[in-house]
């Protein structure tokens, strides 16, 4: 298979030591590896996270955290969405740690994990050890997907439910920001006010005497943006694997002179975050051809040749990470040069105009996005998209090779 995803642990690493560098020795790095890790390769990232001494890991479905823990991964593993209750036996066996939001869940888990305990005790006898399964009480402070709601003090009641229940126990309280990545003033506000009724319902628990354990809320732009929110763990996302959502100076554009300057002061007092895409996506070129004027270049007819000019034909389209609304606008690099992208992006093939005299040979090698060309951030930025998609996509179907 020509087409293949690099993947870079050794830049992986930099990014991590780079967001270390920024949060401080102390506090602890929940890395997501939900959906493949971004498409980078959910087991060799998890790997390169645990000697690397990352404290967790966060993953979407019961299914990605019953692989890692088949692969030999020991760590604590968050489970960031709501799970089905079908999918607990699963969690109490692999000891998932999931995201709690409401009471009728919390209830339901705990009942099965102490039919759990009970059915061990009858094989085990005198020797059984109760066991209590740790959870993370998931806050919506804004963000409006799951979550307890702060009306009524849900999240208190919850609290005190776990810290009484005999099977479940009280690991953590996390939320999420909804436009942490922005500069604007408005956004930037929005972020504050999140993250100080989050804050205020962690000391509600405080004072009513139960350990609400780490407490979390930092995602990738709040790392770069809101210090005050590491609190006791970070979860980068997107960040580590090299793509920033905001720039730290990008403030300078927005609020008052005394906002800004107050902002500015406070991101002065930590370095600049600086990481590398790990992803790269590559292919070659498996035909040339000659096209005449006023040819055109695959469906739809987008593209019609203005001169005799020779095409190069590429096995990589949608299918693999290649958007199809790139067509007509990406350019893809090749021997150091930059080739644009003719004609609609098929679902396993692209065209790219070499001109009337190319120099590009059959089997050159090709780079859709990564080192030498442009990355996957420009890539969603010409599709109307995000990163995230970019690289989940191209994670899906083509050969991963890691270096």
């Amino acid at each position: 298979m020509w087409t293949k995803v690099i993947i870079n642990i050794k830049k992986f690493n930099e990014n991590l030591k780079s967001i270390r560098n920024r949060i401080g020795k102390d506090r602890l790095i929940c890395v997501p590896v939900k959906s493949d890790a971004y498409g980078h390769g959910m087991q060799q990232i998890a790997e390169a996270c645990i000697k690397a001494g990352v404290y967790c890991l966060g993953i979407a479905a019961v299914s990605e955290g019953v692989e890692l823990r088949k692969n030999g991964i020991k760590a604590p593993i968050l489970l960031f969405s709501q799970p089905h209750p079908d999918e607990i036996p699963q969690i109490i066996n692999e000891n998932l740690t999931p995201f709690i939001s409401d009471m009728e869940f919390a209830s339901i888990l705990s009942k099965q994990v102490d039919e759990t305990n009970r059915k061990f005790a009858e094989i085990m006898g005198d020797a059984a050890k109760r066991t209590k399964l740790p959870v993370h009480i998931k806050i919506d402070t804004g963000m409006g997907r799951i979550g307890c709601r702060l009306e009524d003090d849900e999240y208190l009641a919850l609290a005190r439910f776990i810290d009484s229940s005999t099977g479940l126990k009280l690991a953590g309280i996390a939320t999420h920001f909804a436009v942490s990545d922005s500069t604007a003033k408005s956004d930037i506000e929005y972020t504050k006010k999140q993250l100080e009724c989050f804050t205020n319902a962690v000391e509600a628990v405080r004072a009513a005497g139960i350990d609400p354990g780490i407490i979390h809320a930092a995602n990738s732009g709040a790392i770069i943006l809101h210090p005050d929110s590491w609190l006791d763990m970070v979860r980068p996302g997107i960040l580590l694997y090299g793509c920033k959502t905001a720039e730290e100076n990008e403030i300078n554009t927005h609020g008052s002179l005394l906002e800004r300057a107050e902002q500015i002061k406070k991101l002065s007092e930590y370095s600049v975050i600086s990481v590398e895409p790990v992803m790269e996506l590559r292919s070659s070129v498996s035909l040339i051809k000659k096209i005449k004027e006023g040819e055109s270049v695959s469906y739809g007819r987008s593209w019609t040749a203005d001169k005799d000019t020779y095409i190069g034909i590429l096995p990589v389209g949608y299918a693999d990470g290649l958007p199809r609304l790139a067509s007509n606008k990406w350019q893809i690099t090749i021997n150091g040069e930059k080739f644009p992208v003719i004609g609609r992006i098929c679902m396993n093939q692209c065209c790219v105009d070499l001109g009337a005299d190319p120099k590009v040979k059959r089997w050159d090698e090709a780079v859709i996005f990564g080192s030498g060309a442009e990355n996957a951030a420009a890539l969603a930025e010409v599709t109307s998209t995000i990163p995230y998609e970019i690289t989940c996509n191209a994670g899906k179907r083509v050969q991963k090779v890691f270096i």
